[in-house]
């Protein structure tokens, strides 16, 4: 009989963590089975560690339905869809794949940023369309120079200043608490800081504890001039006001990297050239993903080797 760990795949991973899981566990793929439920009620006993990732959770039921489960290795920083707190009470360690993906995720914020504010790829579907023919497009927003909030100055929000001291942008930023080592600028209301700043970038956590944060009010407080940037999740806007604010010109436009309800976009933004869309990418680089799911292996590695993981929750 086996001695190695068992480790359960909830969903698709990379090759990369699969092929580290087949290789160092006795491996089991739920995703996989033809019978969740039988699969489960075959195995649960053994499990002695979840990969769960953005596309599949682990819910309070299924941590219940795992007597002797001892680790959940989340796939990706942010852990909303992992009930974290019912894993505590139960002794349950979580982890996430923090610090290697901040680059990509603010990298790609400040392109969102820049792409809204300049039209890039409005221009882009300009020129494609033949419309260039017919005259310039309308003139667009400068970005160096200008106000910059921040909802959510942690490791991304904070990488993410740092590029935007690079335009030159004044920085000013809203968390539940005043970061104490900040040379940035603190607005005690998010409502403030959306009426104070040109661009209003959201990189706080999901969660029940931000859903809806940026609420109609706080996009009213955005104004006709404002920008919205969310590389955060979905969850943190209220979508139809925001919906709503785009299609009446009540904010100057947003850029979106994710959604209330993924993969379903709103279908009203498809024609607003005061809005891009992309398809949750933020972390989306061959670099970044191979450095996550080696985490991922590193962590459940570490726990079972020492009791004590690299980048608990």
């Amino acid at each position: 009989m086996s001695t190695k760990p068992t480790v359960m795949q909830l969903g698709p991973l990379l090759p990369l963590v699969e092929q580290g899981l087949v290789a160092n566990y006795t491996h089991l793929h739920l995703g996989k089975a033809p019978d969740a439920a039988a699969f489960l009620a075959a195995h649960a006993a053994s499990v002695d560690a979840v990969v769960s990732s953005g596309k599949n959770g682990v819910t309070a039921s299924l941590l219940d339905a795992l007597p002797n489960v001892k680790l959940v290795a989340h796939f990706g920083v942010g852990y909303d869809n992992v009930d974290a707190e019912h894993a505590r009470k139960r002794g349950v360690v979580v982890t996430n794949t923090p610090d290697v993906l901040t680059d990509c995720v603010a990298d790609l914020a400040m392109a969102l940023l820049v792409d809204v504010a300049r039209g890039i790829s409005a221009g882009d579907r300009y020129v494609r369309a033949g419309r260039w023919l017919a005259g310039p497009m309308p003139l667009a927003t400068k970005v160096s120079g200008k106000r910059l909030g921040i909802l959510g100055l942690g490791r991304i929000g904070r990488a993410i200043a740092a590029r935007a001291e690079g335009f030159d942008m004044d920085i000013r930023y809203h968390n539940r608490r005043q970061v104490p080592d900040s040379p940035y600028g603190y607005e005690r209301s998010l409502a403030d800081l959306a009426s104070w700043c040109d661009f209003l970038v959201l990189a706080t956590s999901g969660g029940e504890a931000t859903r809806g944060i940026v609420s109609g009010a706080v996009i009213e407080a955005l104004g006709p001039k404002g920008f919205l940037v969310n590389i955060a999740r979905g969850s943190v806007v209220d979508q139809p006001a925001l919906v709503a604010a785009l299609r009446e010109r009540r904010i100057a436009g947003a850029a979106l990297d994710v959604f209330a309800d993924e993969p379903r976009v709103p279908g009203e933004l498809f024609a607003l050239d005061n809005v891009v869309l992309t398809p949750h990418i933020a972390s989306a680089t061959t670099d970044t993903r191979a450095a996550m799911g080696q985490l991922v292996l590193d962590n459940l590695a570490s726990f079972f080797e020492t009791g004590r993981p690299l980048t608990p929750v």
